[in-house]
């Protein structure tokens, strides 16, 4: 019942902002936005189906986020997935996302088009228990930066420092009972087939410290997006694997621009 509550609440919170930013927006002169560039800010509302292929559970629902931009530097996104754990068949909120990004700078070259401070937090409300959960907070701090290649290829290459606390559940393994810290790359490509589609292709390494031990991790993003309608709607699939822990996560989905 309180899982039916919270997805209640969330689905009207979603509501009433949509309603409330579109009634703000008269839609006349509005210039054509371009979702290929990562570091071009813009309201949104997305929504995934997605099924997460483990080595010991799957794990299916829907992850939505919300991204507020208050102007074209800064934007808020909150991220929040409903899922089902096929091996303890529990359903429930997994852990929170936020995140903030500030244009630094905005073009600095022809080719080096921004410089894109951030930060991310991972919040664990998710079950861990119940397989939806991490227990771990996460913490990442760092800045992407863009630079044009040509007309249909752009980069958008990053590095973080990342924190992760101590689980904080007592039926984890005592040799994962530790915190850990390192840094995170990302080098993010997109690439434009026409104007209305694009792909993000986008390897994002980890090297993590935990108890005295480094590890590196390998994962990374696979995301196809085609423009249906131009300034408000999108459709996208997508991969995300884990190729270190052997998780790849399917994804399909849609976009609303408002």
């Amino acid at each position: 019942m309180k899982t039916v509550f919270y997805l209640r609440s969330l689905l009207l919170a979603s509501f009433l902002f949509t309603s409330t930013i579109q009634a703000q927006d008269t839609g006349e002169g509005k210039k054509e936005i371009d979702p290929s560039n990562p570091t071009n800010l813009y309201t949104q509302v997305n929504g995934n189906l997605e099924y997460q292929d483990g080595k010991t559970a799957n794990l299916y629902g829907l992850r939505v986020n919300v991204q507020y931009a208050f102007n074209p530097d800064n934007l808020m996104l909150l991220e929040l997935p409903l899922l089902h754990n096929d091996l303890t068949n529990k359903t429930g909120f997994g852990d929170m996302r936020v995140r903030y990004f500030h244009v630094a700078k905005k073009g600095i070259t022809k080719n080096f088009i921004a410089i894109v401070p951030f930060a991310d937090i991972s919040i664990p409300i998710g079950n861990y228990e119940n397989g939806l959960g991490t227990s771990s907070w996460s913490l990442a701090g760092g800045v992407v930066g863009g630079f044009i290649i040509n007309q249909k290829l752009s980069l958008f290459p990053g590095v973080s420092y990342v924190h992760i606390t101590k689980p904080s559940t007592d039926v984890i393994p005592e040799a994962f009972k530790y915190s850990s810290d390192g840094i995170g790359f990302q080098f993010n490509a997109s690439y434009k087939f026409s104007k209305s589609t694009f792909m993000f292709v986008n390897p994002t390494p980890t090297l993590l410290n935990t108890n005295g031990n480094w590890k590196t991790f390998w994962s990374g993003e696979f995301n196809l997006n085609h423009i249906i309608t131009p300034n408000k709607f999108k459709m996208n699939i997508g991969c995300s694997p884990n190729f270190t822990n052997d998780i790849y996560l399917y994804k399909i989905g849609a976009t609303l621009f408002i």
